[in-house]
């Protein structure tokens, strides 16, 4: 039905007759000449249509929105005058000859242009209108670029692409799993993976050496810009790699992506520690465009006579720290309570602050409602330590190291934006050395997975200090979002019985949900590792877009809904009893 896209027709195909087939983005009528802008994937191009074919003329000047149309005509150049720069096309128009109405198209639900204001539940209800939006359409045929892009590069570097089964067993990987009930097996339910990590294990344990897939995974948590209850991952596992060699060959796929796709060279790749990230920035995903950094200086205030700052100064997993912005002093009194009400989010519960309005004025120049808790010679040396200049301010933040950490990091990349402080585009890093486990409510918790190695040491020495011990894992981060993570993986059943007894897996539950790997594990397992990429995120971020739910084609809403489907949806009662499953309903509250 057609003989050229669109968005592929050019000064090349100047006098020739070509079809084109696609939907009417706008029409005008201009003083007896129709002007009819056709749009398909790959772009737009004007079409002209003039009085002096009759039939085809009131065709065009019939013609609405979204019509789906074939044109014929020929391809001339536009006068110099109506050169359209902006337009891939924007050099030739078409000189209709022939118009054929293939679908019309009913008064529409939506706005179609790129600066609507529709609300997400429309976009998502009618998404299939949403996408033909060229903002839209171009975001998913880079997704495209990118997918075929990373295929080419791990299939050039020796990796299989084998697939793994969505139909699976619940395993621990911090979020609640998808149950599918099993109509052959009454009351029992598979799992939809969180992950494919186990059988990307059992695939190195199976000699395949090196594994990829692009592969869909579905977590069952509370949603955010970032998170879906299903997402994809560039899944990667390799035997026989260290963890260094896992970063330099998937941080060599990632430079390829940018350089080819955007033309982006995203320089040195730093290596930062866990411990250090979340010491000079409050966060293991640190946006290093933002120059703000934490400053510790609970040595200077343990002894003051101020609770807010000794208390947290003098108790082991205390902390205070300091955050100074420059130009900060601006900041009028009802700024600085949102930035407190802002720092409450995280747990704050309070903002201390000090502003350095004239440093040459001494005392006279500090503005800071703590003030006279402190000496001045302590205060010089917060100053100092922080590099305060006239002008800024430093905020103090007074807590457990763990609400510091994260309302005060939040409270830099708040700064960093409001003071329009970002320096660069893209600032890629590598964070590493995890601790193995963290402390919630009195029990370990895998940082990372239950099935990550320790670095460098035994499972004796494991067992004596799981608090101390670093997982030898690693991070890739990109302007403070995560791109994807990875580690060296546990070949050891010695090891991997000592994590999950640590983690208070009994050796009868260990047994019952991971009996296949551990009995794996016995039979010569190679050393493995491996990482894996948010494929959503990366296409988020190299797009400019705001959300993944506008990269991917049909995502869920952020109560994990699909209006366009009006999915999930109640089960025939018929197909409830088959599966041996009954609903407890939902109770009904006074207002229903």
């Amino acid at each position: 039905m057609r003989s050229h896209y669109c968005g592929d027709v050019n000064k090349s195909h100047l006098g020739q007759e070509v079809t084109l087939v696609g939907w009417v983005n706008r029409s005008r009528d201009l003083g007896g000449v129709v002007f009819l802008d056709l749009r398909d994937r790959e772009g737009l191009i004007q079409v002209v249509y003039d009085p002096d074919l009759k039939d085809v003329f009131d065709v065009a000047s019939s013609l609405r929105a979204e019509f789906c149309v074939q044109v014929k005509g020929i391809v001339r150049a536009r006068p110099d005058s109506q050169v359209n720069t902006q337009m891939k096309t924007g050099e030739v128009e078409i000189l209709g000859k022939e118009l054929t109405i293939i679908n019309a198209s009913a008064p529409l639900p939506l706005s179609m242009d790129n600066y609507q204001n529709n609300s997400e539940e429309q976009r998502l209800k009618y998404r299939y209108l949403d996408l033909r939006r060229p903002e839209m359409a171009e975001r998913l045929i880079f997704r495209a670029k990118v997918t075929s892009a990373v295929r080419r590069f791990l299939d050039s570097n020796g990796f299989l692409d084998i697939e793994t089964p969505i139909l699976t067993k619940a395993t621990p990987e911090g979020a609640r799993d998808y149950l599918v009930p099993s109509r052959t097996y009454k009351g029992q339910f598979f799992a939809l993976p969180q992950s494919p990590q186990l059988f990307k294990q059992l695939l190195m344990m199976s000699g395949f050496d090196r594994y990829y897939q692009i592969v869909k995974c579905f977590r069952d948590e509370d949603l955010r810009a970032d998170r879906q209850p299903e997402f994809t991952q560039i899944d990667i596992e390799t035997s026989f790699m260290t963890s260094e060699q896992v970063m330099e060959k998937t941080e060599q796929m990632m430079r390829g992506l940018f350089q080819d796709l955007l033309n982006v060279d995203l320089g040195e790749f730093p290596r930062m520690t866990f411990a250090e990230a979340m010491r000079r920035f409050g966060s293991d995903k640190p946006d290093l465009r933002n120059p703000l950094e934490l400053v510790d200086v609970a040595d200077l205030v343990k002894d003051v006579e101020f609770a807010v700052f000794n208390g947290p100064a003098n108790d082991q997993e205390g902390r205070v720290a300091a955050l100074r912005i420059p130009t900060g002093a601006s900041l009028s009194r009802k700024q600085i309570d949102e930035y407190t009400k802002f720092a409450g989010i995280y747990g704050a519960k309070g903002l201390a602050w000090m502003k350095l309005n004239d440093l040459d004025a001494g005392m006279e120049g500090i503005q800071s409602p703590v003030a006279k808790f402190l000496t001045e010679d302590i205060i010089k040396q917060i100053i100092s330590r922080t590099g305060g200049q006239t002008g800024d301010i430093i905020l103090f933040g007074a807590d457990k190291a763990n609400v510091v950490a994260e309302a005060m990091g939040a409270l830099r990349l708040k700064a960093g934006e409001d003071f329009d402080l970002l320096e660069g585009q893209w600032r890629p890093l590598w964070v590493v050395d995890f601790p193995m486990f963290e402390k919630i409510n009195g029990g370990l918790h895998a940082v990372h997975h239950p099935f990550t190695a320790p670095r460098g040491i035994t499972p004796a020495e494991l067992k004596a200090d799981p608090v101390g011990a670093v997982s030898d894992a690693y991070d890739m981060v990109l302007n403070g979002c995560e791109l994807g993570g990875g580690s060296v993986r546990i070949h050891n059943a010695e090891m991997q019985s000592t994590v999950f007894e640590l983690l208070g897996i009994e050796a009868e539950e260990a047994k019952e949900k991971f009996g296949f790997l551990l009995e794996a594990l016995r039979y010569g397992t190679p050393p493995h590792a491996g990482l894996a990429f948010g494929l959503d995120r990366i296409i988020m971020l190299m797009t400019g877009a705001s959300s993944i739910r506008d990269v991917m084609a049909f995502p869920k809403t952020t109560t994990a809904a699909c209006p366009l489907t009006n999915a999930p949806g109640f089960a025939n009662p018929q197909q409830l009893v088959e599966l041996g499953v009954s609903v407890i309903e939902k109770p009904k509250t006074d207002t229903e």
